[in-house]
């Protein structure tokens, strides 16, 4: 299947397009230099909308999963990036320890375990797999659709202090969580000495909130925008948050209409500003949570009167059963992309401060103004190797090579305000 790009893009984003095209050098030296006073996470995923007049980034998974809809033609560069970064972290690091989600029926993202494992092993290191599941009290054996098996063994403290985490015979010098922590930290892997963890356990969303990494967004898309002499609006939505939300009890409720209100008049002000005809809707989502889980959809405030109880009950918990009381109100940005008539959008990944690679996740039952991830999605892979540096010579928005550079630009600025929102919720930079 290929996908099918838009044909044209409007007058803000066309414009967008040729700064960049015309500002790559400035746009790389200036990235350089940041990663010189920032750490960039060990990966991260990226969720791009394409309105048309705006490109921006939506959401911003810092445990990715989906390694597995990655074209075959991705692997090399993956596995480049793998090295620079173990490289940079421990040079002399042999064994790491792979540590995935609890769940291990989803065979789908069992495929992701196996291949970001095989990625690590290509990148020159022993990679075992250690479960935090209760019900793996054995080396086991799990046979994937495709024919390979992923061997999950129980995770051990190690050492006399039992100060180290490791399988029974095997003590690694690097942890890589594919774990988001969305229950919390389990004990097993608290206080850990003489071993990198990566990300660390602040990384997960028992600590992580949405909207701490959208402040962190606005001030790297500001500071991008005067680089490359852009209205920061056109790569970065509107946001605000809202705390004390009982969705059952209908607490809170004046106070998110106020919020969502609130964003609509500030998109609908630039609309008109830039003469968009589309009409202006916002996202409510939980502040801290993934799978797509407690997202909401909203055109006017009045439609968070009359939720109903189906409604009520969606926004009310995400994964592992917990309750949702913050919520991030977001600008809704459309997506006017589609792969064989279906609405997608781009899905950017990165390992360290590379672009690697990423796919569209598409969905034939969605609208241009709704949330993709959800039951049903699929996904087409998008080879950015070979897409990604501009060609000088070409017509801006007359190249898919113009459109796939942007892309990894506007996901390189969100993997850059993951680095400083971690680096502000570290509860070790005080010491270090």
């Amino acid at each position: 299947m290929v996908p099918h790009l838009i044909t044209a893009l409007s007058g803000p984003l066309l414009d967008l397009e040729s700064k960049v095209l015309e500002a790559t050098p400035t746009i790389e030296r200036w990235f350089r230099l940041e990663w010189q006073e920032h750490t960039p996470p060990f990966y991260c995923s990226v969720d791009l909308r394409n309105a048309g007049f705006k490109l921006a980034p939506v959401d911003t998974n810092l445990f990715p999963g989906g390694f597995n809809n990655l074209s075959p033609q991705m692997l090399p560069l993956a596995v480049q990036a793998a090295m620079a970064a173990i490289e940079k972290i421990c040079p002399e690091a042999k064994n790491l320890l792979l540590i995935p989600e609890r769940h291990t029926r989803n065979t789908f993202y069992l495929q992701n375990i196996a291949r970001l494992s095989s990625i690590l092993r290509q990148a020159g290191l022993n990679v075992r797999l250690g479960t935090l599941s209760d019900e793996i009290k054995k080396p086991t054996w799990i046979d994937l659709p495709d024919g390979n098996r992923l061997l999950m063994e129980p995770l051990s403290r190690l050492g006399l202090k039992k100060q180290r985490l490791g399988l029974k015979d095997f003590d690694p010098c690097s942890i890589l969580l594919n774990n988001d922590l969305s229950a919390g930290i389990p004990p097993i892997l608290e206080n850990l000495h003489e071993q990198y963890l990566l990300p660390g356990l602040h990384a997960g969303w028992h600590v992580r909130r949405k909207s701490n990494h959208f402040a962190a967004y606005d001030e790297v898309a500001k500071k991008f925008a005067k680089v490359v002499d852009i209205d920061p609006w056109m790569i970065n939505p509107y946001f605000t948050s809202c705390s004390n939300v009982n969705f059952h009890e209908r607490k809170g409720e004046e106070e998110l209409q106020a919020a969502v209100e609130k964003v609509l008049k500030k998109t609908a002000k630039k609309y008109r500003e830039y003469g968009i005809k589309e009409k202006p809707y916002v996202v409510v989502k939980a502040d801290a949570g993934t799978y797509g889980m407690g997202v909401m959809v909203v055109n006017d405030p009045a439609q968070l009167k009359g939720l109903n109880r189906k409604d009520r009950n969606k926004m009310s918990v995400v994964k592992e059963g917990l309750e949702v009381s913050d919520v991030l109100i977001q600008e809704g940005v459309y997506t006017f992309e589609k792969v064989n008539e279906a609405v997608a959008e781009p899905v950017v990944y990165m390992i360290d401060r590379y672009v690697i690679g990423g796919f569209y996740r598409v969905h034939t039952d969605r609208g241009p103004d709704e949330n993709l991830n959800a039951p049903g999605m699929h996904f087409v892979p998008l080879a950015f190797e070979q897409n990604s540096m501009p060609d000088m010579a070409a017509k801006p928005g007359s190249a898919p090579p113009n459109r796939f550079y942007l892309y990894g630009v506007v996901a390189r600025l969100a993997l850059l305000a993951a680095s400083l929102e971690l680096e502000r919720s570290d509860p070790n930079a005080e010491a270090a």
